[in-house]
């Protein structure tokens, strides 16, 4: 018997980004903070990362994603950036008078020593801690 198994199977990385708006404004909220979500799920979806956990807060965005290695995580970082501030830039005119919506800096690193499992929590427990 041979067993086939793509490499979206076999090899992947599991990155916990943290990236705020510009200023830390607490801009994240109400009909801004769902279509954020929307539109984070969407650039997961085309370019095949899987959410793992996200949680937004006001003023930041906690997003664990699981990807292939050759996904860099500041390509990454520039798509989801770069498309969320384009776009709730044109949706909600009160974002649209900033010249972009994101710091150019995120804080990334992977699941290695600390389980998957232990991360998703701690990313989950942010909303609570509000």
């Amino acid at each position: 018997m041979v067993c086939v198994f793509s490499c979206k199977s076999l090899i992947q990385l599991i990155h916990h980004f943290v990236f705020c708006p510009r200023y830390r404004r607490k801009v994240l909220v109400g009909r801004v903070e769902e279509r954020f979500k929307q539109l984070v799920e969407e650039i997961c979806q085309e370019n095949d990362w899987i959410i793992l956990a996200m949680e937004v807060m006001p003023d930041h965005c906690h997003l664990f994603l699981n990807c292939l290695p050759s996904d860099s995580p500041s390509d990454m970082m520039a798509k989801v950036k770069g498309a969320t501030s384009r776009r709730l830039r044109q949706e909600f005119q009160h974002l649209s008078r900033l010249p972009s919506l994101w710091t150019r800096s995120f804080f990334v690193s992977t699941a290695g020593n600390v389980s998957s499992e232990t991360i998703k929590r701690y990313v989950e427990s942010q909303k609570k801690r509000g």
